[in-house]
């Protein structure tokens, strides 16, 4: 199903965009896709820090872009320039709201900037008590980490070497877009994005204790890390 968002220039466009994202990574399903570009390229400027959640989304992007790209499809989304119901903060009439759903109801897309149910409300309210509350929300966060993974030689399989990395399965860690980059005499290494649960994984102990052991190290001389961002 489409999502829809209105007007993310506006304060109350960028305000439902960052209750859309307190519970997501992403805009559309469990990796980067060309719904989170589409939503990207509408904001024409970094947003302020105090969406917080909309801000963790567009850094992790930003970096997505500056490493590997995002070559996911999405499930679709769709970008109004003004919103249907009035920007107000102010809650209108209740009147108001069921003539807007039942407008609304042959409509295939999620409208976002709708009026919310009380038990819409009611769930968004606790969801934002408790990520203030608990201080494990925070301490749980995650990270993005762009790996460096050298073959031992011009002869080692780097389709193999890559099959074996991420055969690597853990709670916590998400492999993500790669890409072999040429370090010279025929050699290529593989670059690798891997998103994690910072509690969950550690990188040193992943690196240390699967990537460089039997039976991977068949294929791997070496693994580094190249960049390791907070999301």
């Amino acid at each position: 199903m489409a999502v829809t968002f209105y007007d993310l220039s506006s304060a109350a466009g960028l305000k439902k965009l960052d209750d859309y994202l307190l519970p997501r990574s992403y805009v559309t399903g469990y990796q980067a896709s060309k719904d989170d570009l589409t939503v990207h390229a509408a904001l024409s400027k970094a947003p302020s820090p105090d969406y917080v959640n909309v801000s963790r989304w567009y850094n992790h992007i930003e970096a997505l872009l500056r490493i590997s790209g995002v070559s996911g499809e999405g499930s679709g989304v769709t970008i109004e320039g003004s919103a249907p119901v009035t920007e107000a903060v102010a809650t209108p009439p209740a009147a108001d709201t069921k003539a807007s759903a039942a407008e609304d109801d042959d409509d295939d897309d999620v409208d976002l900037f709708g009026e919310e149910t009380e038990e819409e409300k009611k769930a968004a309210e606790e969801r934002a008590a408790a990520a203030k509350a608990s201080g494990k929300k925070k301490e749980s966060g995650k990270s993005s980490v762009l790996l460096d993974i050298k073959p031992w030689d011009d002869e080692t399989d780097m389709k193999k070497l890559e099959e074996a990395v991420r055969s690597i399965e853990m709670e916590g860690l998400l492999w993500g877009a790669s890409k072999l980059v040429p370090v010279g005499y025929g050699i290529k290494k593989l670059q690798i994005l891997m998103t994690i649960v910072d509690d969950l994984v550690s990188v040193d102990t992943l690196i240390e204790e699967q990537l460089t052991v039997e039976p991977i190290n068949e294929y791997v001389q070496s693994c580094d890390i190249v960049a390791f961002n907070k999301i």
